[in-house]
């Protein structure tokens, strides 16, 4: 089914594409979001919202930063998939506004009860799944119909947070629920556009080892994988789980070594992608040894939000940026420091410690995405660079946006 013909936008460029708005939400978000959890911390800033301190910054990460995120992925790839006209204009912004006001709501700023507060925060992921499985069911392209599961467990995982914060006074379940609900999403995306990407890449470099395609030691590793999170979830604290999640990290250490990202390293932002794929990786091997008792429940979760979930989605962030704006994707100085941080930042919060600890991860954080503001801020809001004219220059000379 093809899309109907649509006049030429001409509103801000802002809202010109589901990524512009949505990935500059999150990275200002991110970049708030810390300081503010740093003084809720500490004691010098009070919230009235419906969570614990605690859970409202699990939340705010798992729930209200990474959903910005998944949208503004999907809104970039959807129309690649579809070939139908993206997401734009007053439709974008009412996106925009939901998400708003489902941080605003979740922070005690808006007067609603819990359950209002619940509704407002869970519209956002509701109206992105409905238009998602429009555009694919509309663009007939089954194939992809099945990003619609993981989107609605993702949704299912948020209000499963609320409602357990309600009836119990804190979300222990939803906590795990949300962290294997966003680790399966990166497993399976990043499972598909790393050695994409890294393949394309390396086959315009000449000969040399290529990634290993999809096959059956990929699907069964995610499947593995979905299993053993929902044990996780479930029965947190056992051998058995805690066995298999270390088991689940080596597997998918396997993938990331199949896709020969030794290779990339001259490329900085591929080499991200992969490094992020290993702190997920590593992060649910900590995390099965938290299950076995060996170490602390906050060193495989900080491995796996902070370097897995939060340098994964930076990275895809600045790629996205770069390439879906018309601009080469390369990695500069300010690209390369501002993931460079991010990674930095759950490393120190691992194995800083205590309180130094936090602080100092805190500040990396908070710098690394300061840094992703100030440098993609402009490119986000303004239009896309006017194209060159055709030269006599051989085509291979042009840039790349892959």
């Amino acid at each position: 089914m093809s899309d109907p013909i649509l006049p030429p936008y001409t509103g801000l460029a802002l809202f010109s594409y589901g990524f512009r708005p949505l990935f500059l939400l999150a990275g200002a978000f991110a970049a708030l979001v810390v300081p503010l959890w740093m003084g809720v911390w500490s004691g010098n800033v009070v919230l009235d919202g419906p969570f614990s301190t605690l859970d409202w910054h699990i939340h705010e990460m798992l729930f209200g930063y990474t959903s910005a995120v998944i949208a503004g992925f999907l809104f970039t790839a959807i129309p690649n998939w579809t070939g139908r006209m993206p997401t734009r204009g007053w439709p974008l912004m009412g996106l925009t506004a939901l998400w708003l006001a489902g941080r605003l709501a979740v922070a005690g700023l808006i007067a609603l009860g819990p359950v209002g507060v619940m509704v407002v925060d869970s519209a956002f992921m509701v109206a992105i799944g409905a238009m998602v499985t429009t555009q694919i069911v509309a663009g007939r392209n089954w194939s992809n119909l099945k990003i619609v599961v993981p989107v609605l467990l993702y949704l299912a995982a948020n209000i499963t947070f609320h409602l357990e914060a309600m009836a119990a006074g804190q979300a222990d379940l939803g906590r795990r629920l949300g962290f294997a609900m966003v680790a399966l999403l990166i497993l399976l995306i990043g499972g598909r556009i790393i050695p994409s990407f890294t393949r394309n890449w390396l086959a315009k470099r000449g000969p040399g080892a290529l990634p290993e395609p999809f096959g059956w030691f990929d699907a069964g590793s995610l499947g593995l994988s979905a299993v053993v999170l929902i044990s996780w979830v479930i029965w947190p604290q056992t051998v058995i789980v805690g066995g298999c999640l270390m088991l689940t990290g080596a597997l998918q250490l396997s993938r990331l070594v199949r896709w020969r990202g030794w290779r990339v390293w001259s490329e900085p932002l591929l080499g991200m992608l992969h490094l992020a794929f290993a702190f997920v990786s590593v992060g649910l091997f900590a995390i099965g040894l938290t299950s076995v008792g060996i170490l602390p429940a906050a060193t495989g979760l900080h491995l796996l939000g902070i370097g897995g979930v939060g340098g994964m989605t930076l990275a895809v962030m600045m790629r996205a940026s770069l390439g879906h704006t018309g601009r080469a994707t390369k990695a500069g100085v300010a690209v390369s420091l501002a993931f460079g941080a991010v990674a930095l930042a759950a490393l120190v919060r691992v194995l800083v410690p205590a309180t130094i600890g936090v602080w100092i991860a805190a500040a990396f954080w908070t710098f690394g995405f300061a840094l992703f503001l100030w440098h993609f801020a402009p490119i986000l809001a303004q239009p896309n660079p006017a194209r060159r004219k055709p030269t006599t220059a051989p085509p291979s000379t042009a840039p790349s946006t892959e």
